[in-house]
């Protein structure tokens, strides 16, 4: 089974979606901003990937933020924003992927 967190209105999530199910993967679904994900699992993806990673700096809700907001903890950003977090993040068993690119796709659908 493989856990996707998302967004449901996301190009990239949906396309992860449809690629990982047309493979035959039992895909669960959890959108970010209907089941908020908890402090524990927020700070697992920012130790496995980063804050420069996790956190979507080319979104509209980081465009939103002022200085300030933008210079607080990337926990607590993330906490209060769901949609700041870049997606996917797919976890796969033991392992953990950020995004959609050619490299995931092909680690998980081949």
């Amino acid at each position: 089974m493989i856990t996707l967190y998302g967004l449901k209105n996301c190009d990239t999530c949906r396309k992860a979606m449809k690629s990982l199910e047309g493979a035959g993967r039992q895909v669960e679904f959890h959108d970010v901003k209907k089941e908020p994900l908890s402090h524990a699992l927020l700070a697992d993806f920012l130790k496995t990937f980063g804050a420069d990673k996790l956190v979507n700096k080319k979104s509209t809700t980081w465009r939103g933020l002022n200085e300030a907001e933008r210079s607080r903890d990337p926990l607590e950003l993330l906490i209060e924003n769901p949609s700041l977090m870049k997606r996917p993040v797919i976890i796969d068993g033991e392992n953990e992927y950020l995004g959609w690119d050619r490299a995931v796709q092909s680690t998980l659908i081949g």
